[in-house]
């Protein structure tokens, strides 16, 4: 069985104040888009796993794949698998693909062997993988708040819009992106400003993480004036990571940013 984990994106990000268990409480808009890897399981003698694609750190035993697997196993009398992960989303970039692929995991796992779960019971295992992973259960646009594992439905279509992903050449590790924030109670929500005209969210909602990564990577910075310069509504670096999103009325001419960039059009 497969299926294709998608890529999200932060409209806004607020980081309001910093935890007693070490994480920090934010609030955000997560809004899916259609970058995309390939997640395939079968059953097989042994678990194992393999990749293709973009190159994946860390050790086997620490993906998320592999954990969720040992984590509903915990549950039910699951059979050993073989799981082959093709990368595509870019690793580092803020866009939730680690996080995608284990919730996606969790979902194939359930139609897989039919094991009746309910879509709160999914946001339940994925919560305990990462704290944006249960958004991709569902995976429809939210308000998210807490450590950002806790949502409320939004109305938000982006559809009639183009929008248009430039990923530099650089990772951002979430320690490094930390660093830099002070946590600040916010004065209005984005629950509520997400509604304001479109045209209007430039100077409106921001992401808290792009003052001190703006500061240490000028590349970043760059692209997010140059889709400025390109005619976008709206520009934002998504999430902790360093791609950068623009959304625009129709399909803009970034052949400007094609050196040292990945640009991916009509996410």
């Amino acid at each position: 069985m497969i299926n294709f984990p998608n890529a999200k994106i932060n409209i806004g990000l607020n980081i309001t104040e910093r935890r007693a268990d070490g994480y920090h409480n934010l609030e955000t808009i997560f809004y899916p888009i259609q970058i995309k890897d390939a997640l395939e399981v079968i059953e097989a003698g042994e678990l194992s796993f393999e990749a293709s694609g973009l190159g994946i750190p860390g050790r086997v035993e620490d993906n998320l794949c592999i954990k969720g697997y040992h984590l509903l196993k915990k549950d039910f009398d699951l059979p050993p698998v073989k799981i082959h992960l093709h990368k595509h989303i870019p690793i580092g970039a803020g866009l939730g693909g680690g996080s995608s692929d284990a919730a996606f995991f969790i979902r194939l796992m359930n139609d897989k062997f039919r094991l009746g779960l309910t879509v709160d019971q999914m946001q339940t295992y994925a919560r305990r993988l990462g704290a944006d992973c249960a958004f991709f259960i569902e995976n429809k646009p939210v308000f998210a708040f807490e450590k950002g594992d806790e949502f409320e439905t939004i109305k938000l279509d982006l559809s009639g819009y183009a929008i248009v992903l430039v990923m530099p050449d650089i990772h951002i590790s979430t320690s490094e992106a930390y660093s830099g924030v002070k946590p600040a109670p916010v004065r209005q929500s984005l629950y509520d400003l997400i509604y304001e005209p479109i045209e209007d969210w430039k100077k409106l909602i921001k992401n808290d993480f792009e003052e001190n990564i703006f500061r240490n990577h000028s590349a970043v910075r760059g692209v997010k004036a140059a889709l400025y310069e390109a005619g976008a509504i709206y520009a934002s670096m998504s999430g902790s990571g360093a791609s950068v999103f623009g959304i625009f009325r129709q399909t803009p001419d970034l052949s400007a940013l094609e050196a040292g960039n990945q640009i991916f059009y009509n996410v």
